[in-house]
């Protein structure tokens, strides 16, 4: 067995089955296991990410917040085992892979654009057919009017 082999077997037991979905520019609360002495309790860390680095288990993102108006940046392990859930509050409309001008920016400057996401509704038989008659209706009594 060749060495990049041996790591690769290491790694695949470390890498989680299912790792979250966000992306740059995304505002998350990151969930995080902290234990004190024999206690265990979770914290929230809310923020934006602003970057994304490297793959296998030494996957990393950062995640930005405002706190006392004073910038606090934290890098997590994506596959680390006191991340217990990473929840996607935002997607932000971005353009770029690493936003690490948020810094620079002051007060309501440092706000990205919300991306909008549009959700295809799904009609059933029954209701697509009754909607289309009456949508037929309407442009019957449009055409009436207008002719």
């Amino acid at each position: 067995m060749s060495r990049n082999k041996l790591i690769e077997a290491v790694d695949a037991k470390h890498v989680r089955e299912k790792p979250p979905k966000f992306r740059v520019g995304d505002t998350l609360d990151v969930h995080l296991r902290i234990r004190e002495g024999d206690k265990q309790r979770v914290q929230v860390f809310n923020g934006v990410v602003i970057a994304c680095k490297g793959g296998g288990t030494g996957e990393t993102f950062t995640v930005r917040r405002i706190v006392g108006n004073e910038g606090v940046e934290r890098i997590f392990m994506l596959h680390s085992p006191s991340i217990v859930k990473v929840e996607v509050l935002r997607s932000g409309k971005i353009r770029r892979a690493k936003l690490y001008f948020l810094r620079d920016r002051v007060g309501k400057a440092r706000k990205l654009r919300e991306k909008r996401v549009r959700h295809l509704r799904t009609r059933s038989k029954k209701n697509a057919k009754s909607n289309d008659s009456s949508a037929d209706e309407k442009q019957r009594e449009l055409a009436g009017v207008q002719g």
